[in-house]
């Protein structure tokens, strides 16, 4: 029959054992040990050592029950406590767990991990409870529902914060591209849905936040205004993806966690390889750590079936997903896209195309392209450029300078002159 161990003895024990691991992580020596318990040094040495040789139970009352058989040897617990306070110091409960099972191949359980961090001060216990809230369901089938995100931390560890763009779904938790960046733009989020829907296909909807890149807002706070698309929207909307907006981070709440576990876990993995560039670290997140954590988290959804359309042949993706806005040609068929002017060929079914109306292509890799209508008329190389237009120069040095007119000193005397002979003669106020 198993014996069970009065409540005073238990709590008694608790508070011993949280002493003397804390001694053993020299958080405080054995001597003040020995004085924060109220006993003498020569009784903190036996108990020392009966918990060397009996663990946890070794602090029990001798008299009331028997030591368990499952303790955990002293050695293990200070190799344990020890690779924590060197060398993952900056590790989570749970990734933590997994370096020391499966790195150091030492067999315990997470609850022990995680209560001996807590009694030894390495880590603080865990706050009260929230309140409990209902998750939502997630989609059934893969490719139903995406999320696009940043998350703003120091991830290289070198004191200077980076964006981490991540493309995630919600039926499996899987995340598809992340890609580490300066700051989050246009730019960015659109090379990350090019690639995803050039190798998985279209997906049905889009979840992101309200960000300047995704929608316009009139004012700040209130809706979107779905009739004013981005660059970003416009894409969607030719590829038939509904983009869905987010009013609040707890409509996020899968999102946010996700990048709750990547900040405590990409990090430290960036610093135990040694990995300080942005190049660097993106290689690193497409060749191993991508694949890592989606066999970690991923999840199975309700349906096998995938919610991803293929990709019809005629629909040409760098075209929709690039930057796309109207100019007017002008009267020497040259068109004028940021303070540049591109000079249009003749063509076999229009030789001008002067005052036409066309719409210029500034592609993902820097190209630019002219088309009118369905016909691609013009590319143009990445930073190629045939003329720089003296109008649209900012600098304006190709202007004529004139010469500046300055005739404040001749103004002053006149105008003195006129005003002198105001205060020198008294006015008149008289009504007639």
């Amino acid at each position: 029959m198993k014996r069970v161990y009065p409540k005073p003895a238990v709590e008694r024990a608790m508070k011993l054992q949280e002493i003397i691991m804390r001694a053993m992580n020299k958080q405080i020596n054995w001597v003040e040990a020995a004085e924060i318990i109220g006993i003498s040094c020569r009784s903190m040495r036996r108990w020392r050592a009966r918990y060397e040789k009996y663990g946890y139970d070794g602090l029990l009352d001798r008299r009331s029950g028997q030591p368990s058989p499952k303790r955990v040897p002293m050695e293990t617990v200070e190799k344990v406590l020890q690779l924590y306070r060197e060398l993952y110091f900056d590790f989570n409960v749970k990734a933590f767990h997994e370096k020391v099972t499966e790195v150091h191949h030492i067999d315990l359980s997470y609850t022990w991990v995680k209560t001996a961090l807590q009694t030894a001060g390495l880590i603080p216990k865990d706050s009260k409870r929230k309140v409990h809230r209902r998750r939502r369901e997630r989609r059934p089938m893969a490719g139903m529902l995406l999320y696009l995100d940043g998350s703003t931390h120091d991830w290289l560890g070198g004191g200077v914060n980076y964006d981490l763009l991540v493309l995630s779904d919600d039926a499996t938790n899987e995340i598809y591209e992340m890609e580490l960046v300066e700051e989050e733009n246009s730019h960015n989020c659109m090379a990350i849905l090019y690639r995803a829907v050039q190798t998985r296909g279209i997906f049905c909807s889009l979840y992101t936040d309200r960000g300047s890149h995704f929608f316009f807002t009139p004012k700040a706070g209130e809706k979107v205004d779905p009739h004013q698309l981005t660059q970003i929207g416009r894409a969607l909307a030719q590829l038939q993806i509904e983009h869905i907006p987010s009013y609040s981070p707890q409509a996020r709440g899968r999102v946010e966690r996700l990048f709750g576990t990547l900040q405590g876990r990409l990090p430290q993995e960036l610093r135990l390889r040694n990995i300080h560039t942005l190049p660097d670290a993106n290689r690193f997140l497409q060749e191993d750590y991508r694949s890592d954590y989606n066999r970690r988290f991923a999840q199975s959804p309700r349906h096998l079936e995938r919610a991803f359309l293929p990709l019809p042949s005629e629909i040409c993706l760098e075209r929709i997903f690039c930057f796309q806005e109207e100019r007017r040609v002008n009267n020497d068929n040259t068109v004028a896209y940021k303070n540049q002017l591109y000079s249009l060929q003749a063509t076999p079914w229009r030789c001008s195309f002067a005052q036409c109306r066309v719409t210029v292509y500034e592609y993902l890799d820097g190209t630019l392209a002219i088309g009118y209508g369905p016909h691609l008329l013009q590319t143009f190389p990445k930073k190629e450029v045939l003329s720089t237009h003296p109008h649209l120069s900012t600098k304006k040095e190709n202007a004529p300078k004139r010469k500046k007119l300055n005739n404040t000193k001749k103004l002053k005397p006149i105008l003195l002159k006129r005003t002198d002979h105001l205060l020198q003669k008294p006015v008149n106020l008289t009504c007639y």
